[in-house]
């Protein structure tokens, strides 16, 4: 009889605890705007035989309607290659997206970045520090919050981009 009581207690407790928390919600109503934004990101490690990359390039974008976002996006990265070679990158980009039908997305990305390349005095390289734009066009599979695809850099040039090649794969992800 006791472990009755316990349990119609803690019952009871419970609902009480899940009306007033869904009441409370109800009182805090999220903001419109802030409802249809959604943020995202990339991060990136690579490393081995005396080699170090890293990347963190945060994103948001706003979902004007089902089909259309628009955002803005930060990237950040640091590489290294066994003291004889490092370089920081950051910058900036605009981006933009349109979900043709819900599993299929086309992109295009507007991305400004300053590069800054510093090489061992052996080497016999000049340091170097540019501005580098990149402006990609892409189309990706849609499942959820996550998009799996591929983009194509339009301006590129293989003697100053920071990317091996104008392909680039793609996986982005939006909460």
């Amino acid at each position: 009889m006791k472990a009755l009581f316990g349990i119609r207690t803690v019952v009871i407790a419970l609902l009480f605890m899940g009306v007033s928390t869904s009441v409370s919600a109800q009182d805090q109503e999220p903001h419109p705007f802030w409802s249809n934004v959604r943020f995202g990101g990339g991060i990136g490690l690579s490393f081995g035989n005396g080699f170090f990359s890293g990347t963190l390039a945060p994103s948001a974008i706003y979902e004007f309607h089902p089909q259309f976002a628009m955002g803005v996006g930060l990237n950040g990265t640091y590489n290294s290659f066994r003291n004889n070679y490092n370089s920081t990158i950051i910058g900036g980009s605009v981006l933009a997206l349109y979900n043709v039908i819900p599993e299929l997305q086309l992109s295009a990305e507007f991305e400004q970045l300053n590069v800054s390349r510093n090489y061992d005095s052996i080497l016999g390289l000049e340091d170097e520090n540019y501005w580098y734009p990149a402006l990609f066009l892409g189309v990706g599979f849609r499942n959820g919050p996550v998009t799996v695809g591929v983009r194509y850099d339009v301006l590129f040039d293989s003697n100053r981009s920071v990317y091996a090649d104008a392909y680039i794969p793609f996986v982005r992800v939006f909460f």
